[in-house]
């Protein structure tokens, strides 16, 4: 059974013309990659999916419910069933990392402060990082941001979490290392998992499912294995980092 779904999703930005007419069908509890070069729509196709961006036209369904014409408190009752790991982790500098992880069940919810405590040491723990509460992210390596962000994209218990290119800045040993705990906590919280990702071939060991995004469509969906033998021009030429093929490269 399909998690999301997305229908015929177009959207422009003036006369740049972003997706024109993607589809896909994110399965509940897969890892589902969308790969694609810069540019390509990825973060917008993200975005769209949370609620967070409408398309021109096109809909978006998640878990049955369409949601790309929802308002207000429908809206967000959708929209709390999702975490987001934002492009470079996106935490708050002036807070510290206890107050970063607790923000969205401040925000959020009505919880009492020890149960707020009990949900961000726990999530702390389970990316890894013990004893850094009161440190500020200046304060910490690039790999130890992205595990704080983790912590927070999962502290309000999330059934769909998305990844914005949850490891853009990391050296491989670093990308790896965040690979597998994404794939060990899919393993204990099965949650639904989209990830934006650059990272090839690595991915494709995370992944269950891949898509390639290219001028603004849906152009190739497979398992890893069927992605990497596709005879297609489009994801041959991205995988392997050619520069010249159909991808312009600019």
């Amino acid at each position: 059974m399909a998690m999301i779904r997305a229908v015929n999703l177009h959207k422009a930005f003036g006369s740049q013309r972003v997706l024109v007419g993607a589809n896909l069908e994110i399965p509940n509890g897969s890892i589902y990659a969308i790969i694609g070069a810069s540019g390509a729509g990825k973060s917008c196709l993200l975005k769209i999916l949370v609620g967070l961006l409408r398309p021109d036209r096109g809909q978006v369904w998640v878990d049955g419910t369409e949601i790309s014409t929802l308002h207000g408190r429908a809206l967000n009752r959708v929209r709390n069933r999702f975490g987001v790991l934002f492009q470079g982790g996106a935490l708050f500098d002036s807070l510290s990392v206890y107050d970063n992880v607790a923000f969205p069940l401040r925000e959020k919810t009505r919880i009492s402060e020890g149960a707020i405590r009990k949900k961000v040491r726990e999530r702390l723990a389970q990316v890894g990082l013990t004893g850094v509460d009161e440190k500020f992210p200046a304060e910490l390596s690039g790999g130890m941001r992205k595990r704080v962000a983790l912590a927070r994209a999962l502290v309000s218990e999330p059934e769909i979490l998305l990844f914005d290119e949850p490891t853009t800045g990391l050296d491989p040993i670093r990308v790896n290392a965040i690979h597998k705990l994404i794939n060990d906590l899919h393993a204990m919280l099965h949650f639904t998992a989209v990830i934006v990702s650059h990272e090839i071939p690595e991915i494709f060991s995370l992944a269950t499912q891949v898509a390639m995004l290219h001028e603004g469509k849906i152009s190739a969906v497979g398992t890893p294995a069927e992605i990497q033998v596709s005879d297609n021009p489009v994801v041959q030429q991205f995988i392997h980092g050619r520069s010249e093929g159909p991808i312009e490269v600019n």
